[in-house]
């Protein structure tokens, strides 16, 4: 590796990296394949599946399944993002992408990935206007207003894009280019960096941070008043069906918020080995997981996949 008079490693114009991914033998990369292309595939049918279903059944058009649908819509997006170049690379001896390549991964999966955050505060606060203020529901989550916090979600997640991209890759890179992860994250490739990398660590975590806890606070406060709303009710039923709504929704915002604090939260993963296991699981499982979530858990959902079936059926 070439170096400076003084022993400082000197910065080289990169075009390519290259992804490290797993280690292991032929045996180990053909079972890590299979194990990849399940998740894929489930996690693919399951939410094409939410996506058609929620389009198509009229009696699923309300906010809370509008943003099921985006929710479904981001985990296919951000896991496709990621999934098929890995998928690529456990047969392929170079795994090489290029620098352009690298970072137009890493964008997208910024975006969709901070996205979905968003959107998981954004559902959390329909389901406080829902049961806290049901009179006043349908005026204050009309389908512009729906549309609008999508937006805003969306907005929200490309502006923490442009800000964690354009920090990451404007970093002279040393002349090791070997990214040692599956795909392209902020912590793998600040360790290739040459210069000082304190700045973007720290917007790093603070982003995230701010992130985190802020759209925390919203599911938590939504919730808090939540719960004392249902304490308050006299009917059985009507309290089991809004726990049962209202807990999908929570396993799924622990599911994410929790794998995320764990790899993006400092000294929470010892080794980039921890962090590839970290990321195999918000990257395809949780994406996998949600559409069984939300489906097993939802009778209106199971309906209306038993609806279309007989549609289907009689065609």
């Amino acid at each position: 590796m070439p170096t400076h008079q003084n022993g400082s490693l000197t910065a080289v114009l990169l075009r390519e990296f290259v992804l490290v991914g797993f280690g292991g033998g032929v045996e180990t990369q053909a079972l890590l394949f299979a194990v990849f292309l399940a998740l894929y595939v489930v996690t693919v049918l399951g939410n094409l599946t939410m996506v058609m279903v929620i389009t198509l059944d009229a009696r699923l058009h309300s906010p809370m399944y509008f943003f099921l649908k985006n929710l479904s819509f981001l985990d296919l997006c951000y896991s496709s993002v990621i999934a098929p170049n890995a998928l690529a690379n456990f047969f392929s001896s170079p795994k090489v992408i290029s620098f352009a390549g690298c970072a137009t991964q890493f964008f997208f999966f910024s975006l969709l990935v901070t996205t979905e955050g968003f959107l998981l505060a954004v559902m959390a606060y329909d389901r406080f206007v829902a049961i806290c203020s049901p009179l006043r529901y349908s005026v204050t989550m009309c389908p512009t207003k729906c549309t609008l916090l999508v937006l805003g979600t969306y907005c929200g997640g490309c502006l923490n894009s442009i800000v964690q991209t354009s920090l990451t890759f404007q970093l002279p890179f040393c002349s090791s280019n070997h990214i040692n992860h599956f795909f392209c994250d902020v912590p793998p490739l600040l360790r290739l960096a040459c210069a000082d990398t304190t700045l973007n660590e720290l917007v790093m975590f603070g982003i995230c941070g701010l992130i985190i806890v802020g759209t925390t606070l919203v599911v938590l406060i939504s919730y808090g008043y939540i719960t004392v709303t249902i304490l308050r009710m006299r009917s059985g039923s009507g309290r089991h069906k809004v726990f049962s709504t209202c807990g999908s929704h929570m396993t799924a915002v622990s599911l994410f918020y929790g794998t995320v604090f764990v790899m993006y939260a400092p000294g929470a993963v010892e080794s980039m080995e921890q962090g590839k296991v970290v990321s195999v699981f918000y990257t395809l499982v949780i994406p996998m997981l949600n559409p069984l979530i939300y489906s097993l858990r939802n009778k209106d959902v199971k309906d209306a996949l038993r609806r279309l079936g007989q549609r289907q059926a009689a065609l």
